[in-house]
């Protein structure tokens, strides 16, 4: 099943990535007046998503993208906070805004196992 999984993960990845560039509005309202830059940050995760997508599909490169896509994670956290903590601003709940938040762990976990050789 893990043989399979990854390919699920990267495949993820990176229609998220393709996301930020096809809908930067999102990405820019959740970063605009919180993180400094959001033009380029927007620009960079995305680029990272799918450059660490493409890296999953590979056995060589697995590893590191995993590693990768637990950092990302981990620094795209504060952003999602805030977005919870402003769900008056969004077309979606405050619950589900704030729910969303320990499926980040989950999605840790998930790359997670791929460091493992």
């Amino acid at each position: 099943m893990k043989r399979y999984t990854v390919y699920v993960m990267a495949l993820l990845y990176l229609l998220a990535g393709v996301n930020h560039f096809i809908h930067p509005e999102f990405y820019l309202k959740m970063l605009n007046g919180f993180l400094p830059y959001p033009v380029a940050l927007n620009i960079i995760s995305g680029a990272a998503e799918i450059i660490l997508a493409m890296g999953l599909c590979f056995t060589s490169t697995r590893k590191f993208s995993a590693y990768g896509i637990i950092a990302l994670l981990v620094a795209i956290f504060p952003a999602n906070i805030n977005m919870a903590l402003h769900a008056s601003e969004w077309s979606f709940s405050a619950i589900a805004l704030f729910v969303r938040l320990p499926i980040q762990l989950l999605l840790i976990w998930w790359a997670y196992v791929y460091t493992k050789d």
